[in-house]
């Protein structure tokens, strides 16, 4: 009998998604009931933002962004050798000694990433203050974990600014990935776990991606449609 921790939600059947949205509003479905109190949702630049979206209109919450990036092999950007996010820096030291860089590479590496951290929270935040989590119920969103390094740094942040409870929630995650996270957070839910895990976006029918004017149109959206925002 396969045994499920009590931490985590699977769904069994393998569904995917339609797009992100499809992945949002099915996300906001299995987080109904859970959060007695409104959290806060935050979503992960730029595809999580879309995500959390959904779920930040359906459980009527507030919905913010933490900018993340990984950090890219330098001459092989698409290899992660670790994540940033504000106030956080992961490294996965196993790769960087098979790839025998230097502490120096790795160092231009995050400067290169932090200016662009600090581009993306110039651009979301629009001179808004920083992400203040303190005593929160924090609902943690991407559009999938592949490897799970920039979530893990944007965990590390969050946990950081001290929320009363952080919830991850994914629409879809490498499993072993999803077993390191698990213990990171309070509460981990992800729709789907296949035992073949290739790519997050084999997930969707459509992974077109998202650009940095989606991200601040869906906050500014947020914003509008918050209920003390609304016009009577």
């Amino acid at each position: 009998m396969l045994m499920l921790d009590p931490f985590e939600s699977w769904s069994p059947a393998p569904m995917g998604f339609l797009d992100r949205a499809d992945a949002g509003r099915q996300l906001a479905a299995e987080l109904q009931g859970r959060c007695p109190e409104r959290p806060l949702v935050v979503g992960l630049p730029r595809g999580g933002v879309e995500v959390g979206f959904q779920i930040a209109q359906a459980l009527r919450a507030p919905l913010d962004v933490l900018p993340a990036r990984k950090l890219g092999a330098p001459d092989q950007p698409e290899l992660a050798i670790g994540a940033i996010a504000p106030g956080a820096v992961i490294l996965n030291h196993h790769i960087i000694d098979q790839l025998g860089l230097t502490r120096e590479e790795v160092d231009e590496v995050i400067t290169q990433e932090e200016q662009e951290l600090e581009r993306r929270a110039r651009l979301y935040r629009s001179g808004l203050p920083p992400l203040d989590v303190g005593g929160m119920t924090v609902i943690l969103v991407d559009d999938g974990l592949a490897t799970g390094a920039t979530a893990a740094a944007a965990v590390q942040s969050i946990r950081r600014g001290s929320p009363r409870k952080l919830i991850l929630a994914v629409p879809v995650g490498a499993r072993e990935t999803v077993a390191a996270l698990r213990s990171q957070v309070d509460e981990l839910i992800c729709l789907e776990r296949p035992w073949k895990f290739r790519a997050v976006g084999e997930w969707y029918d459509d992974f077109e991606q998202a650009t940095d004017q989606q991200v601040i149109r869906r906050l500014q959206e947020a914003a509008v449609l918050r209920p003390e925002n609304r016009q009577t």
